[in-house]
């Protein structure tokens, strides 16, 4: 098309038509400066009107990237097209970051397209405003890796999680700041700090979204809600509400709920997808009748199962449940047959390293702690070797036309055998220098949080005053609730445990004249992550009785045990009053190249924790089992010829040679003694 200046017809009445405004005005120099600039402003708008006329173009909008619910045709929808999904549950904080990859790198080979992971509020937030999304805690990291693989995400906030978690993910001073039967709860202080915390977390995740570039499809609100005996609708839909408010139309919320009538009545909330979890044991295997349960309490959509157990949690004292791959295999193809999304849980367990390990209470039951692997019989063991359950998942993937990877083709990896290691006691619970904190006093007993002590033990003392003893003669002493173990001690002596199942039992004690400090050592062996008793604070809450005496005022030492870096200077004592410290040293073979991951062996030993070079790898039990080895990665050890260390905290008894293990085989399912 010709310029507008081109045009000598338009120019020539351009020209007059100024000739005449410019006569006009010429006796309102200011009207005719500003006339000026909007004649110009006008004569440059139709130019570019008539020089791109018809021929202009808009630059395309980008589409919009969509998940949603096709509520009529049954079906997740992503971008306008049909979508399912087949996934495996991968916990951040029960792996090594550095293993986070290979992790996920072998699930992908498996045929999954998409991870769900859960997001663990005490690991972030251990403190009431003291963050950590540093090393294992880098879950914006872990997200990125997930998505340069090409996998999809379901991630889980919970602000509950449970997962087999101490106290259910919840961190544990919130017992301190929220009233008694106000979590998982409308309670106006709860939601303040729900809110805070993901005041802090949304932001970090609101850019992963799928609608914002990102991988994550869906997001879960809550945890099974319906297993918890508040069902608080209000608060339900509150959190809904404050999802909705980071995460728009930029992913699909959903819920997901136990299999049975009475979950589903609490648990899912409106206008947000319920989807369901079990077992290929559950109901007798019909999965449809499970799917029932979701079709219910919705108009239409997609079959899911959230959760598809491989196996089940393993705790102190109970026999380990082990699912066989062809069980699990067959009502796996059941659920594809229907069309359904799955996802495995777990398909990598991992560790619960430390004190993380949470521990069960169901109702009229004893409670049970959980033991420190999180191996899961999933498909990915412990180490993150592939198992027969791996390949044969593989296989029916491959079979249902997923897009099975063989870039990588998993093999177990070698295990150390590192022999047999001779340990030496450095020094007592009972030695000042072992006291670390300073001990806290008062009239009556404190629990763990109020002291602000989250894991670990607590030694309570208490002078008895000369019209408590009573000389020669048995005494019962009175503790009417000990979460979780208590040790009774007359003068360091050792004199009877009583387990949290027999709390309020009187103990007889022979009392003489000798007798002054009476020790009670509590040991916070995890707090109920599951069901209705999950407020599980630590430690002696009511009075102490002897005979008839209130007991008081007591000294109260925390042993946390977060570090061990302390015990380094501590010279060997044949002193072997327990609770004791024990230490060995030892290098790795010099033809090495690097560490290989093995297992400590405390075969002999009875209870206690166990540290590999400062690093707290978790409790042991072997007196009980089932587990009976501990995992020790190979970033835990430092190669040839660096010196490894590995101290051992024993509480109630050690073999004569004083021997540990480091074998290059796990045992997780051992002898069985019921607690």
């Amino acid at each position: 098309m010709s310029s507008l200046f081109e045009n000598h017809e338009t120019q020539s009445l351009i020209k007059k038509q100024k000739l005449r405004w410019n006569q006009k005005l010429s006796k309102c120099p200011f009207i005719a400066v500003l006339f000026g600039i909007l004649l110009l402003a006008f004569i440059y708008i139709l130019y570019v009107l008539i020089r791109n006329g018809p021929e202009s173009k808009e630059t395309p909008k980008a589409a919009e990237r969509t998940f949603i619910v096709d509520y009529e045709h049954n079906e997740f929808l992503k971008d306008g097209q049909v979508f399912r999904y087949v996934s495996g549950s991968l916990h951040y904080f029960r792996v090594l970051k550095p293993y986070w990859k290979d992790r996920i790198k072998k699930m992908k080979a498996a045929g999954l397209n998409a991870i769900s992971t859960y997001v663990e509020w005490s690991l972030h937030e251990p403190y009431p405003g003291v963050y950590n999304f540093e090393d294992n805690a880098d879950l914006e990291y872990f997200l990125k890796l997930v998505q340069d693989e090409g996998m999809y995400l379901l991630l889980r906030p919970g602000p509950y999680i449970s997962a087999e978690r101490d106290f259910g993910g919840f961190p544990f001073w919130l017992l301190n700041v929220v009233p008694k039967n106000g979590l998982r709860t409308n309670d106006p202080s709860y939601k303040y700090y729900i809110a805070k915390w993901f005041d802090i977390l949304m932001p970090k995740i609101v850019p992963f979204l799928y609608g914002n570039g990102g991988n994550i499809i869906m997001v879960q609100v809550e945890n099974e809600y319906g297993t918890y005996y508040a069902c608080d609708r209000q608060y339900m839909i509150w959190l809904r509400d404050l999802y909705q408010s980071y995460i728009k139309s930029k992913a699909l919320l959903y819920t997901t709920d136990m299999c049975g009538h009475s979950f589903f009545k609490c648990g899912p909330v409106a206008d947000v997808y319920a989807t369901v979890d079990f077992g290929p044991w559950s109901w007798n295997n019909d999965v449809n009748q499970c799917f029932q349960f979701m079709k219910e309490s919705q108009n239409g959509g997609p079959l899911v199962s959230s959760e598809y157990f491989t196996g089940w949690a393993s705790h102190w004292g109970r026999k380990l449940d082990v699912l066989s791959s062809d069980v699990y295999l067959s009502t796996m193809k059941d659920m594809l047959a229907l069309n359904a999304s799955v996802n495995i849980f777990m398909f990598y367990g991992g560790t619960n390293f430390g004190f993380t390990s949470g521990a069960d209470k169901k109702i009229n039951e004893n409670y049970t702690p959980s033991v420190t692997s999180y191996d899961f019989t999933a498909p990915l063991n412990e180490a993150g070797d592939p198992t027969e359950k791996y390949f044969k998942i593989k296989k029916l993937l491959e079979e249902t036309n997923f897009a099975v990877s063989n870039d990588i083709l998993p093999v177990p990896a070698p295990k150390g055998n590192y022999g047999i290691l001779k340990m030496q006691h450095l020094v007592s619970f009972f030695d000042k220098v072992a006291q670390r904190i300073k001990p806290v006093e008062s009239d009556v007993p404190l629990n763990f949080e109020i002291m602000g002590i989250n894991s670990g033990f607590v030694m309570y003392e208490t002078i008895l005053t000369n019209d408590q003893k009573f000389v020669n003669a048995p005494v019962n002493l009175t503790i009417s609730k000990i979460r979780d173990q208590a040790t009774i001690f007359l003068n360091q002596v050792q004199v009877n445990i009583i387990p949290r199942k027999y709390e309020n039992l009187p103990v007889s004690l022979n009392i003489n004249s000798t007798v002054q400090k009476l020790s009670i050592l509590i040991e916070n062996q995890g707090r109920i992550d599951f069901g209705n008793e999950i407020e599980d604070r630590k430690g002696i809450f009511e009075p102490v009785t002897l005979g008839e005496h209130v007991l008081g005022p007591w000294k109260m030492i925390p042993y946390p045990l977060n570090e061990t870096s302390w015990l380094s200077n501590i010279e060997p004592t044949k002193n072997t009053v327990l609770p004791s410290f024990y230490k060995t040293t030892f290098t790795l073979p010099d033809n090495l190249s690097k560490p290989l991951d093995t297992y400590l062996d405390p075969t002999g030993w009875k209870k206690g924790v166990a540290f590999v070079n400062g690093i707290n790898i978790g409790r042991y039990w072997p007196a009980v089992g089932p587990q009976i080895t501990l995992y020790v990665p190979t970033l835990f050890l430092i190669p040839y010829p660096g010196v490894n260390n590995i101290i051992m905290l024993e509480l109630e008894g050690v073999p004569k040679n004083l021997s540990i293990s480091l074998v290059d085989k796990p045992n997780l399912n051992g002898k069985v003694i019921l607690i």
